[in-house]
């Protein structure tokens, strides 16, 4: 049974870094998932307080996920449009490219790293300002939403370092 939990515990693991990237899979929730099965396993137990704190990583980085690009708009001088457009953005990025069943490939990517910027850009003209400020606040709403993808792919690395390095001492015990 372990050795089926380790599997599976591994494929949750992929999808968890496909999601990292891809819009309609939680990359980071399905990370700590595949933590979690590894853990259910009889030979490989983390500690509870190691279990909280990744959850509350997890947690943290799924809200930021979404506040990132935000704030990213707002620190390159957009306004609450520009904000407001590029959440926009992304809800419909997420939402309506699986929908489309375009999540792959380079329409799939290129549809979600410009969700937020489409959605601020469009957002301050709509609001009436200048192409300098509507170009700036979209790229302020890229460059949050590449640093919260980071954030996530960086969160699925550690974890899979744990639960392989966890795989191979078991291994070699």
């Amino acid at each position: 049974m372990d050795i089926l939990l380790i599997i599976v515990a591994f494929i949750v693991l992929i999808i968890g870094l496909i999601g990292d990237i891809l819009p309609g899979i939680p990359g980071t929730p399905v990370t700590y998932l595949a933590l979690l099965i590894l853990h259910w396993t009889d030979k490989i137990s983390y500690s509870a307080q190691f279990l909280v704190v990744t959850g509350l990583i997890a947690a943290a980085i799924t809200v930021l996920d979404y506040v990132v690009p935000v704030w990213g708009t707002k620190k390159f001088g957009g306004t609450k449009a520009g904000a407001r457009g590029s959440t926009i953005g992304l809800i419909v990025s997420v939402i309506v490219l699986p929908l489309l069943g375009i999540v792959i490939g380079p329409f799939g990517i290129i549809g979600l790293l410009g969700g937020p910027f489409v959605g601020a850009y469009i957002a301050e003209k709509n609001a009436g300002h200048d192409d300098t400020l509507a170009w700036r606040s979209a790229f302020g709403s890229f460059l949050g939403f590449l640093t919260g993808t980071l954030m996530k792919i960086a969160y699925t690395l550690v974890i899979g370092f744990f639960m392989v390095k966890d795989i191979v001492m078991l291994a070699f015990n």
